[in-house]
């Protein structure tokens, strides 16, 4: 247990005070009470006073000022909490790689239908929000309850040049800081620019300071709370450009934010050809990557998921990696994702209960004392 306030808990002292007045009080009774000479009477006249029942209800009165003296000392316990009615941002990868067709339809068609139904899958309390990257980042819905809006975004979403991971998180982050006044926004970076995989160098961006965060990051060392908002990011590949991954998840933990990555598609994309709608309009086509080295850049094959990379990120901010290799599996995937969150480690505040206990205390000590003087 700590305390928000320790300095008050001072107040405590006055307890023993109390107690040592009234023991003074009972000792200097009994010392006039001998003056008495008939002794026989007195003992027979206070034989029911005298039982430990006439100290019970300043044992109350002295327990229940304990108690306030702690609660005015805001004490704090670290507890599981669960987070049912928590945000869930989840972050879609809509590049053009999302069109390979290892994964039946394509991957980007078998990664709506998975959403779709763990959307509709959430109860009543949970909010969602849903960004979408490419070459950049976007939020194409705020953190709600309305499935309806949610749904019809997903049905929306077009297919990009590049994958920008990092600007996702970053975006994704932005979301919960909308929603959440303990969590700060990302830090300004450079905004990513749109880039397809193989057709230019990552851009180098600046590493976050290292006491960038505030929010619930904390300062001076101190681990950050944990949000009870998460991200869940799918992905097929491997950021391209703008602020790495890494980057990315330093800033999320900083804050407290869960990154929960999901590896989707297979190690082999032979073939990409997207809807005329996924393509956002423009007239569908198929594009050959079966050669060696195709859509590879400086020896990283950008259609492939980096692992490596996902995991890092799951494991900076305290998230956990999944890998799917077809519909079925990243149904399963985020189907299972709640066993996974639903459940954090927060600091409880207990001044509200140890003010309740101590009012309870009080109306006890209060109906003793009036039912012992009714009997007398």
């Amino acid at each position: 247990m700590s305390f928000g306030l320790p300095l008050l808990l001072l107040v405590l002292l006055f307890v023993p005070v109390l107690l040592g007045i009234y023991v003074w009080q009972l000792r200097r009774r009994r010392r006039q009470a001998v003056r008495y000479s008939n002794v026989a009477l007195l003992r027979t006249a206070g034989a029911g006073s005298a039982s430990w029942r006439r100290h019970v209800p300043i044992a109350l009165v002295l327990c229940a000022l304990g108690l306030l003296g702690l609660a005015s000392a805001r004490p704090t316990v670290r507890a599981s909490v669960p987070t049912s009615s928590s945000t869930i941002i989840l972050a879609l990868d809509v590049s053009g790689s999302m069109c390979a067709t290892d994964v039946s339809p394509n991957r980007l068609g078998a990664a709506q239908a998975a959403v779709r139904t763990f959307i509709e899958g959430q109860d009543d309390e949970t909010k969602v929000g849903l960004v979408v990257f490419s070459g950049f980042a976007q939020l194409a819905v705020a953190p709600t309850s309305d499935r309806d809006e949610l749904l019809a975004a997903l049905e929306a979403v077009t297919t990009g040049r590049g994958t920008t991971i990092g600007a996702a998180i970053l975006r994704s982050i932005d979301a919960i800081a909308e929603l959440d006044p303990s969590v700060a926004p990302a830090d300004a970076v450079d905004e990513p620019t749109t880039d397809g995989p193989g057709l230019a160098d990552p851009a180098p961006t600046p590493t976050p300071s290292a006491g960038s965060g505030g929010g619930s990051g904390g300062t001076g060392g101190e681990a950050p709370d944990v949000a009870p908002e998460i991200i869940v990011l799918l992905t097929d590949g491997a950021n391209t450009r703008g602020v790495t991954p890494a980057q990315a998840a330093e800033q999320a933990a900083a804050r407290g934010v869960r990154v929960y990555p999901i590896g989707f598609g297979t190690t082999n994309p032979t073939q990409m050809a997207c809807t005329r709608d996924q393509y956002g309009g423009f007239p569908p086509r198929a594009r050959d990557f079966s050669g060696a080295g195709g859509g590879s850049m400086g020896g990283r094959n950008f259609l492939v998921v980096d692992e490596a990379a996902l995991k890092g990120v799951a494991q900076t901010t305290g998230g956990e990696y999944f890998a799917a290799t077809d519909a079925d599996g990243l149904t399963n995937v985020l189907a299972d994702l709640p066993k996974h969150v639903t459940v954090t480690e927060q600091d409880v505040d207990l001044s509200a209960a140890f003010g309740l206990l101590a009012a309870v205390l009080l109306v006890i000590g209060l109906g003793w004392s009036v039912r012992a003087s009714r009997r007398s």
